[in-house]
């Protein structure tokens, strides 16, 4: 698809003609996203074409909507748009007639035959897709800040954790980092070693924001053995109990010295168990 031309360089070739240029008007009450990429999606399907694409965003009032076709039927254009509003889509309808301008409406019936599979009215709100397309990009952040601050890395950042969880080694830390990271909570994961004081950023979180995590010795013992067998690991201790008894009791005795920090024991409970339960005391992610 070509830039938008300029009034000078527009020719009269009526739409449809197969030797003419395509003048194709993407008009939305919103940002038009929607529309180019149906525009795009389309036009793939045709070798030769020649089509230029005159993009019309946030056409919310009448005075636009006939400006807009007015336009399109100074060149033979097409109108292609995602009206979400009734009354903009049905002016719309009787203005491209009344000035015999073919227009094409991508959203309307998909939005009718909605309204009766559901017995309600649509929201008809512009802009709705776009603020979910801010949805996902703040949980794909999310999921590359968990990445980013895995395993105790970056901790020189940890302020700008939604969520902090700390534990002994193998207590389902990263998994869980991992999985709240895909609703968009930024988490990061700080592992407690033996007799190694944790980072002193952590201590300067907000404890309401701090989660240790605790597992019984016996299921640690088999985590930890699987993991020993799985990668051919040297160090026989990490999997011993009387190494795992020593882990778990210091964890306890630091999370014991900062009451404030909400301790949940992750025993033989599922990843998605845990996040729902460390999520519902806390605020949206990224509103602390």
């Amino acid at each position: 698809m070509t830039a938008e031309p300029t009034p000078a360089t527009r020719p009269t070739a009526p739409a449809g003609d197969p030797g003419g240029t395509l003048y194709l008007f993407l008009v939305s009450d919103a940002t038009g996203e929607t529309a180019v990429r149906m525009a795009v999606a389309a036009l793939s399907q045709f070798e030769k074409r020649d089509v230029v694409t005159v993009r019309r965003p946030h056409v919310r009032t009448e005075e636009h909507l006939r400006e807009v076709v007015l336009e399109a039927g100074a060149v033979h254009g097409t109108i292609l748009h995602t009206l979400v509003s009734g009354p903009n889509r049905k002016r719309m309808l009787e203005l491209t007639r009344t000035h015999g301008v073919p227009a094409i409406d991508l959203m309307g019936p998909l939005l009718a035959h909605l309204e009766t599979f559901f017995g309600s009215t649509p929201k008809a709100e512009p802009g709705l897709l776009h603020r979910m397309d801010e949805e996902y990009v703040r949980r794909i952040e999310a999921v590359q800040f968990a990445v980013g601050h895995d395993d105790g890395q970056s901790v020189q950042t940890l302020h700008q954790s939604d969520i902090v969880l700390i534990g002994a080694s193998r207590t389902g830390k990263t998994p869980l980092s991992m999985y709240m990271a895909q609703f968009g909570w930024k988490v990061s994961n700080v592992p407690i070693i033996l007799n190694l004081a944790p980072p002193k950023e952590l201590f300067a979180i907000d404890p309401a924001r701090v989660v240790g995590l605790v597992i019984s010795p016996d299921k640690l013992a088999m985590i930890r053995a699987a993991r020993v067998e799985k990668f051919h690991q040297p160090d026989l201790r990490y999997a011993q109990a009387e190494t795992i008894a020593q882990e778990l009791d210091y964890c306890r005795s630091l999370f014991a010295a900062h009451p404030a920090w909400r301790v949940l024991d992750v025993t033989s409970r599922a990843v998605e168990e845990v996040a729902a339960d460390i999520i519902s005391t806390l605020a949206r992610p990224g509103k602390r």
